[in-house]
């Protein structure tokens, strides 16, 4: 059994009930018919009758619960708590009228936050930055967490690398350019992300061009600086760099490039140095090497909220929402 179909079980076991804001899209509706015919998860779907029945024309959504924001009940409590919630912000109660109506994500996010709702899956026609600013405002980080960082579960079909093929890459849709602190945050965050998800142990290899020391740059020292942070502040986690992505994956390259090393040949978590190589990475992977991607999912928000690529599928949409519900039934794990 494949991952997803494998995190398809797991969401079944215990159903969770996922917010789903963008009503003015297709591909949600082809994502709940099968969500719901599969009893994935219970589905919230945020929209005005007209936009509905527009969108989800020919395709079965009787299951799922639909909330039109002009009717319905609690609509005037989600306004009034997210008004004190921001008021020390600046916010004003005609301001936050307007964001709640007008802008379905925080509307989700005040679903999930009255305890309405488990998690929220956005982003196919949204940036990933609409859909993590209401996140991040009302939501807000999980206890004791220092950042929000983004991931992708990446599924390569008939691979022997990874864990059978799945590894996580991050950060791969969020942070542009973090310092080794922070990539030693993302590495942690990403280590518990993987065996809550995949069920196997997490072996991170910070990537880089260089491998021990072959090349000699600031971009190299950031890694091998992140790779101390690690051993000092998360003893526990299985960590090496800098590798670079050959050394990383390959036992016969790992044997020439870092001879020693545990981690080397072994990976199944790939941490990033910049957000430019982590999303350039996951697209190469997914367009060329035709694996299944899911994400960007965040780590380190006090509830699962998660993204997606624009380009995603509807069956993409599945598999977040799958894994979003897992989220939320570990929730005493994951906060």
């Amino acid at each position: 059994m494949g991952f997803i179909d494998t995190i398809k079980e797991k969401a079944k076991q215990n159903i969770k009930t996922i917010v789903l804001p963008e009503s003015m899209d297709r591909r949600t509706f082809e994502a709940a018919e099968v969500i719901l015919r599969e009893k994935i998860a219970n589905l919230i779907i945020i929209g005005t009758d007209d936009v509905i029945a527009e969108n989800s024309k020919g395709l079965d959504i009787s299951g799922a619960t639909v909330i039109n924001p002009y009717d319905y009940r609690k609509t005037q409590d989600y306004i009034d708590v997210f008004y004190e919630l921001r008021k020390p912000k600046g916010m004003t109660p005609d301001k936050a009228k307007d964001l709640i109506m007008n802008d379905y994500m925080y509307y989700a996010c005040m679903m999930v936050k009255f305890g309405d709702a488990d998690g929220v899956v956005s982003g196919a026609c949204h940036s990933t930055a609409s859909t993590l600013k209401p996140s991040l405002q009302i939501i807000k980080t999980r206890p004791g967490t220092k950042m929000v960082s983004g991931f992708f579960v990446v599924c390569v079909p008939d691979c022997e690398f990874g864990a059978d093929g799945t590894f996580i890459f991050a950060d791969a849709g969020l942070n542009q350019n973090p310092n080794p602190e922070e990539l030693a945050i993302i590495t942690e965050s990403s280590a518990r992300s993987f065996e809550l998800l995949v069920g196997e142990k997490p072996i991170c290899a910070l990537l880089s061009h260089s491998t021990k020391g072959s090349a000699k740059h600031p971009d190299v020292t950031k890694v091998t600086d992140a790779v101390e942070i690690i051993k000092r502040e998360y003893p526990h986690i299985m960590a090496d760099g800098e590798l670079q992505l050959d050394a990383a994956l390959v036992p016969e390259v790992a044997k020439l490039k870092a001879p020693g090393s545990k981690v080397a040949g072994n990976a199944n978590v790939l941490i990033f140095p910049d957000l430019d190589a982590g999303n350039i990475g996951y697209k190469l992977v997914q367009r060329l090497g035709k694996a299944e991607a899911y994400g960007p999912l965040t780590q380190g928000m006090a509830k699962p909220i998660n993204d997606l690529s624009r380009g995603c599928t509807s069956s993409d949409i599945v598999g977040v929402v799958a894994i979003t519900a897992v989220q939320a039934q570990l929730k005493s794990k994951y906060r």
